[in-house]
């Protein structure tokens, strides 16, 4: 599983703080986890991230979820 760097905005704390918790999310799952295998977290965090962004609604006026919310702003700016 390759790694994504991902860099926040300069000037926009409130960025980083989605940041970490959504890096505290994936430490608790982690942590009261018991895998069997390094196959079987990469499955699990895959699977979790897929749920992350389709069910868990974010902090944003209307809590949208992840998906939710980038179908709106292509569909306020298609490309």
């Amino acid at each position: 599983m390759a790694i994504e760097q991902r860099l926040i905005p300069p000037r926009h704390p409130q960025t980083n703080g989605m940041v970490e918790r959504f890096n505290g999310r994936i430490s608790k799952l982690v942590v009261q986890t018991r895998f069997g295998s390094a196959a079987e977290l990469e499955s699990t965090l895959r699977d979790y991230l897929k749920f992350y962004k389709i069910r868990i609604p974010q902090w944003n006026p209307d809590h949208y979820t992840p998906i939710q919310a980038r179908k709106k702003g292509h569909d306020k700016k298609p490309n």
